[in-house]
């Protein structure tokens, strides 16, 4: 299995939940862990995801959950799994 973790951050407008997981939908990505929350108006999303049977390469997919924000009016980062562990170890 190979997990990335996304995360999506914006002032909260319908829809940024439905439109990115439509969007990992379309490309075979599946959602492992989702929590989202919404403080003052803006909204917090981290996705968990498996990408061993996306229909893109990784940097596809951040360049897709790139025009996909701009769409939406969202920050969107995308990391494989082991980066951010080795980013965020104590």
């Amino acid at each position: 299995m190979e997990k990335t973790i996304i995360t999506v951050v914006g002032k909260d407008v319908t829809g940024i939940i439905a439109k990115s997981s439509t969007y990992l939908y379309e490309h075979n990505i599946n959602i492992l862990d989702i929590a989202q929350t919404i403080v003052q108006g803006i909204f917090n999303m981290m996705m968990v995801v498996d990408t061993s049977a996306m229909d893109l390469s990784f940097d596809e997919l951040v360049l897709g959950l790139d025009e996909l924000a701009r769409k939406i009016g969202v920050d969107v980062r995308c990391q494989r799994e082991e980066i951010f562990n080795m980013m965020h170890r104590i």
